[in-house]
Parts: C-alpha cells; structure tokens; sequence
C-alpha cells in the first residue's frame, strides 16, 4: 500500500512539471500589441506613401566610416578625402557654400571641392579601356559594330545599374534624394578617376574590367548591335574579303498563300553557305540569313568563346584621349 502511495506522488509531481514545462515556453503576446499595430498601420495608411530619407539623415551615420567601408568591400586602396570628393557632386558643393555665407562664415572655409574634375578624368579612362578591350576580344567585328557595343557598355542605364549595385546610393552628396541614374553614373565615374588619383592607372583600368567590361557576360551581342541594311553589308564584306559574290537562294517554304508562311533562305558564297534564316516573306528570310551570316563572319555567335575577363591589357595599349 506504501509502495502505491509513492508511485502516485511520484506521477502527480511528473505531470506538475510536465504543466510548468508547457507554461514556461508557451508564448505570451500582451492584449495591447494587436490594436497598436492596428492602430500604426491605419495611421501610415492615412499619411499615404511617404518618400525615403538618406541614411546620412540619422544620428549613427558616419561618412568617412561608410567611405572606408566601401573601399575596402571594393578590395581597392582610395585616399578618403579624394573618395570623398568623387561622391559630392557640383550642385551640393554649391548650395553648401551658400548656407555657410549665409551664416557668415569665412570666405576661405566656404570652398567645398566637387567632383567635377574626376568625372572627366574616369570618363576617358573608362572610355579608352573598354575600347581597348573590345578591340582585342572582337577583332573580327568592325569599327561601327565596337563602337556600338561600347556605347551599351558605357550608357547612363549600365553605368548606374553597376554603381547602385556598388552601394552608392547613400554615399552621394546630391541635392536630390534617391539621386538619379545620371548622378549614379557619374559618381561611378568620379570614383574610377579618384582610384587612379590614388592607387595608379593600372588599378582604374582593372576596376574597368571587373565591373564594366563584365556587363558583357552572358549577354547577346545581337540585341546590343544588330547591323543596318545586313544584306549590304554582307555584300561589302565579302567584296573586302574576297568571299566571293553573296547569293540568297530559297531553301525551303510551307504555308504559301496564308498567314502562317514560312521561309528558308540561305546565302551562298563560292558555293559555301554563310548563314540561313526564316521568315514570313523573302525579304524578311534574306535579312535574317544576311545577319546570321555577319554573325558567323564576326564571330559574335551565341556559341563562340566566352569573353576572358581576366586579362590584363597593357597601360600602352590603352589609348587615353
């Protein structure tokens, strides 16, 4: 009888602790919580969407850490004041100095240095290295076509899409916030001059390839230039090469007569096939056989070499304007 008296205490006191268990990691959420989040979410949704405000606005903000910060997740060596420089543009520059002659401070600490200067200089080095490099991985494609590839290269859209993915965003000293992609692409500028200020010319052209050049990974050539008037050109070509005389002929066509037409052409030269392609007339078949053709003559097919993004070209091969 003892012996069952203790085997029933012994359960009573498992299962109190068992309860306690329970008790101690149930989750408690006070009664106040759900109507104050009610309550803030009627209020955000009463002021309506409200614009962002710059990171350098809070109390924890420090420029010259973030400036250090983004050099070194760069892997580059910048001079912090000329770093800081390439982020302040002209207009801020200005509107600084009139705030400070309004509170009357001295003529000779007004001057507030702008980026004006780097944004030339990162613009020609910029310029003269992806030109360089296209030139060398594209020699086959002509001067037209290189041209075109490096206005896609160096475009405001490309440039600001590489530099707000650098985390220049908050780092510019803009009188406009979010600042706009053509502040973006120019701060991408600054900061390539600012580098060749600081570490060299070689670093600025590698920056160049590592973060510009690389734009051209994976990407169709034929959707950043695609020749004018192919079939004449075409001809051009093989009238330069000493191809032989271009010939389209009808390869094959079903649907004659109906809204679903298709046709093959393909264009012959010496008797050896340059290119083919469709379309739903002639005309149409025959431009498209005369660009896979110049695709196949450039070497600019989806299925050549991949660029090589590793070589380092020579500062004398780099033409500076």
């Amino acid at each position: 009888m003892s012996f069952l008296r203790s085997a029933v205490g012994l359960l009573a006191r498992v299962k109190l602790l068992e309860g306690s268990t329970s008790v101690q990691t149930r989750r408690h959420i006070k009664r106040w919580v759900s109507p104050t989040l009610r309550e803030l979410a009627h209020r955000q949704k009463k002021l309506g969407p409200q614009k962002p405000e710059r990171r350098a606005g809070f109390i924890e903000w420090n420029q010259r850490s973030e400036l250090f910060a983004f050099s070194k997740r760069l892997g580059e060596s910048f001079d912090l004041s000329e770093l800081q420089r390439a982020f302040t543009e002209k207009s801020f520059a200005q509107r600084e100095e009139d705030r400070r002659r309004q509170l009357g401070i001295e003529e000779s600490d007004l001057q507030i240095p702008h980026n004006s200067d780097l944004v030339e200089k990162g613009q020609r080095i910029a310029r003269a290295y992806v030109e360089a490099f296209l030139q060398h991985q594209l020699p086959k494609v002509p001067n037209d076509g290189l041209q075109a590839i490096a206005s896609f290269l160096l475009s405001t859209e490309t440039l600001a899409h590489v530099s707000s993915h650098l985390g220049t965003k908050d780092l510019i000293q803009s009188t406009e916030y979010p600042p706009s992609a053509e502040s973006m692409a120019k701060s991408l500028h600054a900061v390539i001059g600012a580098l060749a200020s600081s570490s060299g010319i070689e670093k600025a052209f590698l920056f160049v390839r590592d973060f510009i050049c690389t734009q051209l990974n994976q990407k169709d050539l034929l959707e950043v230039w695609t020749p004018q008037e192919p079939i004449q050109v075409l001809e051009k070509i093989c009238q330069e090469r000493k191809l032989g005389e271009a010939e389209p002929r009808l390869l094959g066509d079903c649907g004659k007569n109906t809204v679903l037409a298709a046709y093959q052409v393909g264009i012959y030269a010496n008797r050896q096939l340059l290119g083919k392609g469709f379309g739903e007339d002639l005309k149409t078949a025959t431009e498209t056989a005369a660009i896979d053709a110049l695709q196949s003559i450039f070497d600019t097919r989806d299925n050549r070499r991949p660029f090589d993004f590793s070589i380092q070209l020579e500062p004398k091969n780099v033409r500076l304007g």
